[in-house]
């Protein structure tokens, strides 16, 4: 087992681990050494990503609200791989709707509101708080440390735009519930860090017209550009390296604030 120094060796579940920024990491993982679980929606690719990479990557269809299926994964990393050290939540969702659109006299669903915040934190949470049970029985290595969880949040945790009421919401909550696990965690030697991306080249913005995409990386300072998402997997690999770092949210986004 790994004493995660390094990702040599290392086992880590990745949710949303089928594209985008999950993607990226397990990508990136596999590379230095690590074995991932990879964990995405069933009608996800997430067994085609998984093959590509190896027999260091398993996936396994996750829902990460439903506990079943989060036992049924963390299940697996102990039966394939011994273990596990890292959990990295990268599963999310998000909805544009203002909170009153005056020109339809139709107020924001409340369903998709309570969508949004159960899969981004409902989901988050589920993880954390079942992965810390298989992390905390670990050997701790020499500084006492037995584990890593990294959460992505997002730049709309702090300035979040019209329409990202639900989004933000969600990410708010993932960002405030990042010291207070830590806390709850430290005594067991599991750190916890979250990672708020700004504009990152995800399939989701790679579905707007190109003047738009322009138009948002104008809006970022330095670089301005979108970013990519292996530099999002770069700094989970430094969260992961790094044993001094925790309770922290990180943004990661070029000096951008987002306007209204």
């Amino acid at each position: 087992m790994s004493t995660i120094g390094s990702l040599k060796n290392v086992v880590a579940l990745v949710t949303g681990g089928a594209s985008g920024l999950g993607k990226a990491t397990v990508e990136r993982f596999v590379k230095q050494g690590a074995k991932v679980v990879l964990c995405d929606l069933a009608n996800s690719k997430g067994q085609e990503v998984a093959q590509a990479l190896g027999s260091n990557c398993i996936f396994t269809p996750t829902d990460v609200t439903s506990e079943e299926d989060v036992s049924k994964a963390l299940q697996l990393a102990k039966d394939k791989f011994g273990g596990l050290q890292v959990a990295v939540n990268c599963a999310g969702i998000g909805v544009a709707f203002k909170t009153y659109n005056f020109n339809k006299q139709r107020p924001h669903e409340l369903t998709d509101f309570n969508k949004v915040l159960m899969v981004n934190t409902g989901g988050t949470f589920n993880v954390i708080r079942l992965a810390a049970g298989l992390i905390g029985s670990n050997e701790p290595n020499s500084d006492g440390q037995r584990g890593v969880i990294v959460n992505t949040a997002s730049v709309a945790a702090f300035d979040g735009q019209m329409g990202q009421a639900a989004y933000s919401a969600s990410k708010g909550a993932i960002v405030s519930m990042t010291l207070p696990i830590a806390r709850d965690l430290a005594s067991q030697g599991i750190r916890v860090v979250t990672v708020a991306p700004g504009l990152f080249d995800t399939p989701l913005l790679q579905q707007l017209p190109e003047k738009v995409r322009k138009f948002l990386s104008s809006t970022i300072p330095f670089p301005s550009r979108l970013g990519h998402p292996e530099e999002y997997a770069h700094l989970v690999q430094s969260i992961v390296e790094n044993p001094l770092l925790n309770g922290e949210v990180i943004r990661l986004d070029g000096a951008l604030r987002m306007m209204p």
